[in-house]
């Protein structure tokens, strides 16, 4: 939320150096303030948040180091911290920065013992993370997710072939690995311009996104085209840094192959947005002659925002709550606040993995030690696509109670003797078990039973 804030008034003054006009600086940071893109991914920990807090910081510091290009090596800091906050920022930082240099390679001639400086400073910074990236760490989620990696890639450009009638060497040129690749980079790329993410239903990752809008209001496209067409027919300097800007926020998530179109992968490009939207309403008034037409317009306008405004918030803190509590999952705190309550009364603790890493919230909300948990005698963790999940630790078990030999029954014959507390889905459990307690999700669906083994 902080960094939400933060973000806004630096967009302010980015702005502002760019245009030099508060009308435009001001709607550019209320439009970011109210956006829904914004406000949903600036109000939970999510990284991409606060990687946008640094990147805005960078470009507004590198605007002033154009006039004074002592700044352009200050500009480096944020924008090397950005790429430690988040995945996206590690491939759109390097990319953006390299078109920058293309784009002013004639003024960096100029200060080029400014721009040395820069360049170094950023390449002394990197230096930690290149550690990072040579040893592997770096990749384990990016291979989670990649179109490159992807476990069922090879199998269909095989599959293509055979159902091809072309001859076999045309058949390879056309399905191969880099065409399938560049195929699906460029779907996933433009799946982010289209009217249904932007402007009607957004991401369809629910703790993204609020369902049922979109990622900006609709009132926002006439003026973006009309932002978009009076930089372009103004020849606005400005247009060098926007387009960069725009068009590369959504080449790390074009990477993916998860949850596409994405709301969190793509957050970079949402002070764009809200930049080309305020253009479009000054530019608007400065270019349509009769005053009445233009209120007339801005009237509708504001009348279709707030009418926007209204349908978001209603969904935001009334329908979404309680429709997605299950995504947010919710229940998991009730859990373990009963386990807290009564887990000296058991000598084991099995808690299913159904709904995500239930040892997470054992850790934080038990208040654990982090020292005694890594000390754990029984610690037991195991890897999965280069992703690490925890099975066990001192007497808390997590597997995921629907699989062959992790069943209730199955848990309860290994462990003769033992008092057990159970916690997982309905399902899980005999019908006719005793239940202890059960949690529902906030719409009414059951989430969690708890029972004990007899």
């Amino acid at each position: 939320v902080i960094y939400g804030i933060l973000t806004v008034l630096l967009l302010y003054l980015l702005v502002q150096e760019a245009f030099r006009k508060k009308e435009i600086s001001l709607m550019s940071a209320f439009l970011l303030a109210v956006s829904p893109w914004h406000i949903q991914l600036t109000r939970a920990s999510f990284e991409s948040s606060f990687a946008l807090f640094w990147i805005v910081m960078g470009i507004w510091l590198f605007l002033k180091g154009l006039k004074n290009p002592k700044w352009l090596t200050f500009s480096m800091i944020p924008f090397a911290i950005s790429v430690y906050t988040y995945n996206s920022a590690r491939a759109f930082v390097p990319l953006f920065l390299f078109s920058l240099v293309i784009i002013y390679w004639k003024y960096f001639w100029k200060v080029k013992k400014w721009f040395i400086a820069a360049g170094l400073l950023f390449t002394v910074l990197m230096l930690p993370l290149a550690q990072m990236v040579i040893s592997g760490e770096a990749a384990a989620r990016y291979k989670l997710v990649s179109i490159t990696d992807e476990k069922g890639l090879i199998p269909r450009i095989d599959e293509r072939r055979n159902n091809s009638k072309l001859p076999a060497i045309a058949t390879k040129l056309i399905h191969n690995r880099y065409t399938y690749v560049s195929f699906y980079f460029a779907e996933n790329y433009f799946a982010h311009f289209t009217p249904d993410f932007l402007f009607i239903h957004g991401a369809g990752h629910r703790q993204h996104h609020v369902q049922g809008v979109g990622e900006l209001y609709w009132f926002q496209a006439p003026f973006i085209l009309m932002g978009i067409y009076f930089l372009i027919k103004k020849k606005d300097p400005n247009l060098k840094i926007l387009a960069p800007w725009l068009f590369l926020a959504f080449v790390p998530v074009a990477m993916t192959n998860d949850s596409i179109p994405n709301a969190l992968r793509t957050l970079n490009a949402t002070p764009v947005y809200q930049i080309l939207t305020a253009l479009g309403i000054y530019y608007s008034y400065k270019f349509i002659k009769s005053r009445k037409v233009f209120y007339l317009l801005i009237g509708l306008s504001a009348l279709l925002f707030l009418l926007n405004l209204g349908v978001y918030l209603t969904n935001l803190f009334g329908y979404y709550p309680e429709r997605y509590s299950k995504d947010w999952q919710y229940g998991n705190k009730e859990v373990v606040e009963y386990i807290k309550t009564n887990q000296d009364k058991y000598d084991l603790i099995t808690y299913s993995r159904h709904y995500g890493e239930p040892h997470m919230f054992t850790l934080f909300y038990l208040n654990y030690d982090p020292a005694r948990f890594q000390d754990s005698a029984n610690l037991n963790r195991f890897e999965t696509f280069d992703w690490v999940r925890v099975l066990q630790f001192d007497k808390y078990y997590f597997p995921d109670l629907g699989d062959m030999g992790t069943k209730y029954q199955d848990v309860a014959n290994i462990n003769p003797g033992k008092k057990i507390l159970f916690i997982g889905r309905p399902e899980d459990f005999p019908g006719e078990l005793p239940r202890l307690k059960t949690i529902d999700f906030l719409n009414g669906e059951r989430a969690f039973d708890i029972v004990e083994s007899k």
